[in-house]
């Protein structure tokens, strides 16, 4: 997949067949409408592409905005790329971007900048400034500048939508099997293993803490999970906290992953962790002591749940 950081970056000998949103998540509803604009390209003609912005529109128009997304952008990007898209433009979205008027993005954007073959989009799309512009608009531009325009249908539309808002929510409550069913793959998070307080060496469950750089990024409800990485091509399995180490006073949100047989060093390196299971909720224990027995459990729970993949 080739990735371009602007719309006028964007380069190619052929015409494309192409959709433009957020697909945050790139989950099992966005799948459905890449699957079209794959299966439109298989022949070779055309080459397929997708245009997504970061910022994410809410966060340039809206002040207030505290969305938080289910990727950061370079997870979005490894997702799309394995749906076999070609091209993927990665547009800075700003507010003078969202004062062009709908004729300009199509002209300017869609014709002159894209060579735009077919566009595949959902029914109750609006573009153009204010929004003001909607399908029967970019079916009318079509025929006028020789471009098709393929509908997604409401209810596909409505699986999309739901999809997202499902999964937040399920993130929020620790259902990972629910979002992970409607993500289609597990959900995870990025970051790099920084050195913490190393309290956890001390009682025998040494973890690695992770830092996530980006703010945006929606982290799971606190507690414990059943989780995977992969470090050196080797899945390694372990569990992670989220939260607050009560019992111990922690002042702010870590997060932190105990891996299962493994003692290498891993600090600096940027891992991959995936949300398999939720264990129980973040707790305030009486003692250290007690603390360690629950962690010998959570590991017992764990390994059981794990040992079922």
């Amino acid at each position: 997949m080739k990735l371009f950081h602007s719309i006028n970056d964007f380069q190619s000998t052929k015409k494309t067949i192409l959709t433009l949103g957020t697909f945050d998540g790139v989950h099992i509803g966005h799948k459905k409408i890449l699957e079209r604009i794959t299966q439109n390209t298989e022949n070779g003609k055309y080459e397929s592409l997708v245009l997504t912005f970061f910022p994410h529109p809410r966060m340039v128009l809206q002040e207030k905005s505290e969305i938080k997304l289910l990727n950061t952008i370079s997870e979005k990007t490894k997702l799309l790329e394995e749906t076999g898209i070609e091209n993927l433009v990665v547009h800075p979205f700003s507010e003078s971007f969202s004062r062009l008027t709908a004729e300009e993005f199509v002209h300017s954007i869609l014709v002159d900048q894209f060579h735009i073959q077919k566009i595949i989009i959902g029914h109750d799309h609006r573009f153009g400034r204010n929004r003001t512009a909607d399908i029967n608009d970019l079916i009318a531009f079509g025929a006028e500048y020789g471009f098709e325009v393929e509908q997604i249908s409401a209810q596909e539309i409505q699986d999309v939508s739901v999809s997202s808002t499902k999964i937040r929510k399920a993130l929020q409550e620790g259902n990972m099997t629910l979002a992970n069913e409607y993500l289609g793959y597990n959900f995870f998070l990025t970051g790099e293993v920084v050195k913490g307080k190393q309290l956890g060496r001390t009682i025998g469950f040494p973890t690695a803490n992770i830092q996530i750089e980006e703010d945006y990024k929606l982290i799971p409800k606190n507690g414990v999970y059943a989780v995977k990485t992969i470090i050196d091509q080797k899945e390694v399995f372990g569990m992670m906290n989220i939260g607050f180490n009560p019992t111990v006073n922690g002042e702010k949100q870590t997060i932190e992953v105990h891996l299962f047989d493994f003692d290498a060093d891993i600090y600096g390196q940027k891992i991959e962790v995936s949300l398999l299971h939720y264990l129980r909720e973040e707790q305030k224990f009486g003692s250290v002591d007690l603390l360690k027995a629950q962690l010998n459990q959570d590991k017992i729970n764990a390994s059981n749940l794990l040992g079922q993949l």
